[in-house]
């Protein structure tokens, strides 16, 4: 386990105690030299704990009006958090996951015009893949779920990453980040799903435009593990993602284009591949996941136990990155954007690789700046 997490991966909002840190467009996003860039220091406050008590939490999905929509890995339930009250209601388990290592349930998304339909990522006994629920909440608790129909299937999975990451972009795509389950050399394999940003309709199906290839899925290879995935206001998508032993990354994504795993990893120069934006120490952050606001992007870091702060200038990094948080709540896996000047933050103390204390896991709302 020690080798795997090297490599890997309250109701005042302040803990009982401080704890030890142990493109959605067809078109490549133009580099943007113009663009004012994000103040150099920022700030996070922790407003409420919005929920505690979760089980190995991993996937969110906020609803109009303010609940959010919470996955729990190792369970294979899906609740209802509202809001204002923190009041937990369970709208089913889903069919056909099975958990083990780093597999199981994980990301959700909510269509940006549907909200009854829900889009889950999971693990099965023989592969990842990704499938879609109707959701019904005037059904009793429990039992508010469709039956699941898998709209893509075949993403290897293993042990370990198996990504998991799915979003809505600004396109009304679906893209997901999946891992090469321990594999590297499936990263390079364009035939493969694994170690890929994958971009399709809310149908599963290539988008016909936009891919590199008219007839895949497949958007960018050469990952590892991405598990972040989100879009600032030129819709540009950026990307967190798992290191081995040296760098974690975040990357601006582009179609078609190689990002170096298992041949490179952190900045390189190679020719041929992608450096990433900015990169850290495997011990400083192991990134799951990513979101923008206030013109940075934000990743919620597991080993490093922190929440780090990129300001952007256009596609650039406008400052060094600041790190907020550090060993507060422990280990942290899911990162989202409210829209505004908040995010919301999903500890991950109950995955088996961290240490619970009373509460964990929870859902914790900031302001950002």
């Amino acid at each position: 386990m020690a080798v795997l997490a090297s490599g890997c991966s309250d109701g005042s909002g302040t803990p009982s105690k401080e704890r030890s840190s142990s493109a959605p467009s067809s078109k490549e996003p133009a580099p943007d030299g113009t663009a004012s860039g994000a103040p150099a220091k920022g700030s996070v406050k922790v407003e409420r704990t919005v929920a505690t008590g979760l089980k190995a939490p991993w996937g969110l999905a906020p609803l109009e009006g303010g609940d959010l929509l919470v996955s729990t890995r190792d369970l294979g339930r899906i609740y209802r958090i509202d809001g204002r009250s923190g009041k937990k209601t369970e709208l089913g388990t889903v069919p056909g996951v099975a958990a083990g290592g780093e597999g199981g349930l994980l990301g959700i998304a909510v269509p940006p015009d549907n909200a009854e339909t829900v889009y889950a990522y999971l693990t099965t006994e023989s592969d990842n893949r990704i499938v879609r629920m109707l959701y019904d909440p005037d059904k009793p608790q429990g039992d508010q779920l469709g039956a699941p129909d898998t709209i893509i299937k075949g993403i290897p999975k293993g042990q370990i990453h198996n990504g998991g990451r799915i979003a809505f972009g600004p396109d009304k795509m679906l893209y997901a980040g999946t891992g090469e389950s321990g594999e590297g050399g499936l990263s390079q394999d364009k035939k493969s799903l694994g170690g890929k940003i994958l971009r399709m309709t809310p149908d599963g199906q290539p988008p016909g435009q936009g891919n590199p290839d008219t007839d895949s899925v497949v958007y960018s290879w050469g990952h590892r593990n991405v598990q972040g995935l989100d879009w600032d206001d030129e819709k540009r998508l950026w990307a967190s993602e798992f290191g081995q032993n040296t760098w974690d990354e975040l990357n601006l994504i582009r179609p078609g284009q190689n990002y170096g795993w298992p041949d490179a990893e952190g900045k390189t120069g190679g020719s041929g591949f992608v450096d990433p934006v900015e990169q850290w120490r495997t011990a400083d952050a192991s990134p799951s996941g990513a979101a923008v606001a206030e013109g940075s992007v934000w990743m919620a870091g597991l080993r490093g136990e922190r929440l780090w702060r990129i300001p952007l200038k256009g596609t650039e990094p406008a400052a060094k990155p600041q790190s907020f948080l550090d060993g507060k709540y422990g280990r942290l896996r899911t990162v989202v954007s409210d829209g505004k000047d908040g995010l919301w933050l999903v500890t991950s103390e109950t995955d088996g690789r961290g240490t619970p204390e009373k509460g964990d896991d929870r859902i914790l709302k900031l302001k950002v700046s």
